[in-house]
């Protein structure tokens, strides 16, 4: 009986594992709807859907600063890679923005299991963060 209890008690302190970064999140901007997902040993975000998407299922990357890159399919396309940095944080990656065509510096915080701070940097102190809420 008092090792069942012990066990109990052992039980209830141990700590919770910590909320998992990876599923679908809502971005502020256009209803987009990001993937995150591992990829090998960085975090990768490819975008599920979007209002335009939503209009134009088969839109492209026309505003690529790279011509070569401007046929591809926005949806599914990798945005977003960074290395995790410590317990809910990544960072030492890059984020894509579809919208400019433009690759920024980025860094990731889960602030609540149901929160991401993404922070995008030109170069600091330029830089900009959204809050994205996890999809249900």
């Amino acid at each position: 009986m008092v090792t069942a209890l012990f066990a109990l008690a052992l039980a209830a302190t141990a700590p919770s594992p910590a909320p998992s970064v990876f599923g679908v999140w809502k971005t502020p901007v256009d209803g987009g709807l990001v993937r995150i997902a591992p990829c090998g040993a960085r975090l990768c975000g490819a975008v599920v859907n979007s209002a335009r998407l939503r209009v134009e299922p088969d839109q492209k990357d026309v505003r690529n600063r790279d011509a070569a890159l401007r046929g591809r399919a926005i949806r599914g396309l990798t945005i977003l890679e960074v290395t995790a940095q410590g317990p809910g944080k990544w960072g030492a990656g890059w984020i894509y923005n579809p919208d400019d065509g433009g690759t920024y510096k980025a860094s990731i915080e889960m602030v609540s299991p149901d929160r991401l701070h993404l922070k995008g940097c030109v170069v600091a102190p330029l830089c900009r963060t959204q809050t994205w809420t996890r999809a249900r």
